[in-house]
């Protein structure tokens, strides 16, 4: 293997491991020039083998991919894989996302294992309304009586089990909430929050702006992490619901962003 070929390999390794890394963080790392990492990355891109953005670099994750189709384990997000990874961890987290929910709350409650955590939780005397536009959570919900249940139906996505229409967004524009509890594949210093599918990001978009205070419910195993899909920055968000096996790198970076990080326990 030739030299160069021994840097690309080693970028690929660096990348899949780190979740993400600037162009000069890989030239100090491998002891080269920014501008020769310049040059890889734009091939290995050129590849699909990673993403670019502003600067920095990402492993791409998504079937394109040639070195992720030729891994057999390598697998997309479905909610049925993941709705058993970390599970005391969300459960821990959607206990205390529902404590914060009040009565007579306006809430939104986004897609996905983490937020189901949520409705199952839920007291059932507590009164408030919610909009939401997945499988799990709906069925959660109905049990729950003294709950105003909005959703809007339409295309159904088996793989995060989210409803996709027209007629959602239009709710969605026309409603207003109290609170979001809002869902994410990662969240990444540099990169921002994100998430496994691009059909999920418009309506995500949509509701941070619509709501009045935005909490993100994430276990501890996503903070580092980046999905092809990008929701927002993290200045977005007000408060973190995660579990106790953060770094506390983590918790004080996002202090310093002004965000509230509470642990679920």
């Amino acid at each position: 293997m030739s030299k160069k070929e021994d840097r690309k390999k080693q970028l690929i390794s660096i990348l899949k491991e780190s979740n993400g890394a600037s162009v000069k963080e890989l030239a100090a790392e491998l002891n080269v020039s920014e501008m020769t990492i310049r040059r890889d990355l734009k091939y290995l891109e050129e590849k699909k083998i990673i993403d670019s953005f502003y600067g920095s670099a990402v492993f791409n994750p998504r079937e394109d991919n040639p070195i992720v189709s030729s891994e057999k384990e390598e697998q997309l997000y479905s909610i049925s894989k993941n709705s058993h990874k970390m599970e005391f961890e969300k459960n821990c987290i959607g206990k205390k996302a529902a404590e914060m929910i009040e009565e007579d709350d306006i809430v939104v409650i986004d897609i996905g294992t983490t937020t189901e955590k949520l409705t199952q939780n839920l007291d059932n005397e507590l009164k408030f309304t919610a909009l939401v536009f997945s499988a799990n959570n709906l069925l959660h919900l109905l049990g729950k009586q003294n709950v105003d249940i909005l959703l809007s139906g339409g295309i159904f996505h088996r793989d995060t089990g989210m409803f996709e229409s027209a007629e959602e967004m239009e709710l969605i524009n026309n409603t207003r909430t109290t609170k979001l509890f809002l869902s994410a594949a990662g969240v990444h210093e540099k990169l921002g929050v994100t998430c496994a599918y691009s059909y999920e990001v418009m309506v995500k978009k949509k509701i941070i702006k619509n709501s009045l205070e935005v909490i993100l419910l994430i276990d501890s195993s996503k903070f580092g992490n980046v999905s092809s899909a990008f929701i927002c920055d993290l200045n977005c968000i007000d408060k973190i619901i995660t579990d106790s096996k953060i770094e506390q790198r983590w918790v004080n970076l996002m202090s310093e962003k002004g965000i509230e990080v509470i642990i679920a326990e």
